[in-house]
Formats: C-alpha cells, sequence, structure tokens
C-alpha cells in the first residue's frame, strides 16, 4: 500500500516516517508539510520525494498518515476520504463534532485507524478485550498527567497542546481504554483546576461510572499514568504497555492492512474517533457552562 505522509513535526518524526518506513506492507512514497524546508528535510533522510501541494500527493498515494494538529488534520483528511484514500490519523480526529461526524460519514467507503497510540501495544490491548469480554464493571478511573512545557520535551512547542490541554492531548488515551470496556457516554461534567488541570466524570449508558484527571501542564513532581477498573471481577490495575512508538504504529498499519483487504474494521476507526471528540467536546462545553452536559 502506498502510504504518503502528512506533517513533519515530532510524532512524525518519532512515530510516522520511521513506522512507515520499516512496514514490509508499506511503500512510503512521500512527505508534505506546512514547513517545505522542514518536508524536505524529511523526505531526504528517508529517500522519498517531498510534495509541495498536499493533493497531488493525496492523489499519488492509496493511504494516508497524518501527524498534524487536530484543526490541520480534519479538512486534510476530508479530502483523502472522499478521494478514497484509507486513514491512518492522530488523535483526536478533530476539535468539533461536527467535523469529527463529517469525516466519519466520509470515511464510510475506506479503512480507517486511529493511533491511539498505547492501543497499539500487546499489554493494553489485551487487557481492553479481555475487560470487555469479562464485564460487570461498576468504575473506572484514569489519571494522565505530563508536564510537556519543559526545555528537553519536543511536544512543548505544540501551539495546540498549549491551548486545548490535558483534555484533548491525553484526554483521547484515556477514552480509548474506557469507552470499549464500559460502553458508550450519556452525561459528562467536567471541573478545571489550576494550569491546564482538568476533572472530567462520564456517567455511561450501562449505569458504570468514569472519572478522568488530565494534564499535560502538570508540575514535574505530579507527573503519573495510573489506571483501574473496578467491578464484580474485583479491582484490576490497567497495564501500561511497553512506549515504542514507531512499533506501535506498524501495529496500527498492520489493522487498516487487514480493514482494507476485505478484513474487519479497527476497533478504534474513525467511527470510534468521532465518538472520542464528542466527549471531549461535551467536556469543554461543561466547563464553560459549569453544568452537566447529555451527548
Amino acid at each position: 500500500m502506498r502510504f504518503g505522509l502528512f506533517g513533519t513535526g515530532p510524532w512524525a518524526q518519532l512515530a510516522h516516517a520511521p513506522g512507515l518506513a520499516a512496514h514490509s506492507g508499506v511503500e512510503f512514497a512521500g512527505v508534505w508539510g506546512r514547513d517545505p524546508r522542514k518536508a524536505a528535510d524529511l523526505a531526504d533522510r528517508y529517500g522519498v520525494p517531498a510534495y509541495s501541494d498536499a493533493d497531488a500527493l493525496i492523489a499519488d498515494v492509496d493511504a494516508v498518515a497524518i501527524a498534524l494538529p487536530p484543526d490541520v488534520q480534519a479538512p486534510l483528511a476530508l479530502r483523502a476520504a472522499r478521494a478514497g484514500r484509507h486513514l491512518l490519523l492522530d488523535k483526536p480526529i478533530a476539535l468539533r463534532t461536527e467535523d469529527a461526524e463529517a469525516l466519519a460519514d466520509a470515511a464510510g467507503e475506506v479503512a480507517s485507524v486511529v493511533f491511539f497510540t498505547r492501543r497499539f501495544t500487546p499489554e493494553l490491548d489485551g487487557f481492553v478485550t479481555e475487560a470487555a469480554a469479562t464485564g460487570g464493571w461498576a468504575e473506572a478511573r484514569i489519571d494522565h498527567l505530563g508536564s510537556i512545557f519543559v526545555p528537553d520535551n519536543p511536544f512543548g512547542a505544540s501551539p495546540w497542546r498549549r491551548e486545548r490541554g490535558g483534555l484533548w492531548d491525553v484526554g483521547p488515551h484515556a477514552l480509548a481504554v474506557v469507552l470499549p470496556v464500559l460502553g458508550p457516554v450519556a452525561e459528562v461534567t467536567a471541573v478545571a483546576g489550576p494550569r491546564d488541570l482538568t476533572f472530567v466524570l462520564l456517567k455511561h449508558v450501562s449505569g458504570a461510572v468514569s472519572r478522568f484527571t488530565l494534564a499535560v501542564d502538570a508540575p514535574p513532581a505530579a507527573a503519573r499514568e495510573e489506571a483501574v477498573f473496578a467491578g464484580d471481577a474485583g479491582v484490576r490495575e490497567v497495564p501500561r504497555g511497553r512506549w515504542d512508538p514507531a512499533d506501535a504504529l506498524g501495529r496500527a498499519i498492520d489493522q487498516l492492512l487487514v480493514a482494507a483487504g476485505g478484513g474487519p474494521s479497527s476497533a478504534v476507526d474513525v467511527r470510534f474517533g468521532a465518538a472520542v471528540t464528542a466527549v471531549l467536546a461535551a467536556a469543554e462545553r461543561s466547563l464553560a457552562e459549569g453544568a452537566t452536559v447529555t451527548i
């Protein structure tokens, strides 16, 4: 499958480019970026052409891998889907529910995968599959607090992360674990704390509840990742999984190739990505209105 890479930032360099280049089922066909110099540098590193026109790269490939801010990704992915290209997208797929739904509708005839990184590790994927099959869960708690605005963190220079904070950056990772196990969300309540700290309480259609503590601007000493489910089966801690972005991307590509070949769709396809955006948008609305929001 011929893939075009859209994006040249840290995530494109850490995950997408090496993951595409290493995969035996992929022909890495070219790079487009908003900065032509960075696109040329990244393309030269992998011996592929740099494109100055995004639509020209879409026309030359079978699939797109996008590593761009969500407000840039959404319209580009929509154009690719309408052109019949398969989609390997970053999370969140969009910042507005309407844009996410439009993208999910357009992607109905193509294969799609949203790259929730650790969902593509055997440890976490195995836990989610087992927990969903077990059932009987009453609650979940996820604390995902990072400290990215420090000199040695490559993501600290990201304007969209500084503007949107942990809710939109790490919130998708929490939802990618909780939604498959506890099911769809009916009500969302969110409260803001210091800096970008956000507390989110979800009431699921099943009656279960989940609560998130999210941040990307936490004090370094307070940074942590913890996740726990509790219910009839007892209390279960969620394994974190090995942090290897390029390897995880290879597993995401595997799922895309299977779906494109007529096999089952990925559990984290664009439709799932739209459900994640809907919950995050509801939490943002709850913050603004100071009230519980019904989805």
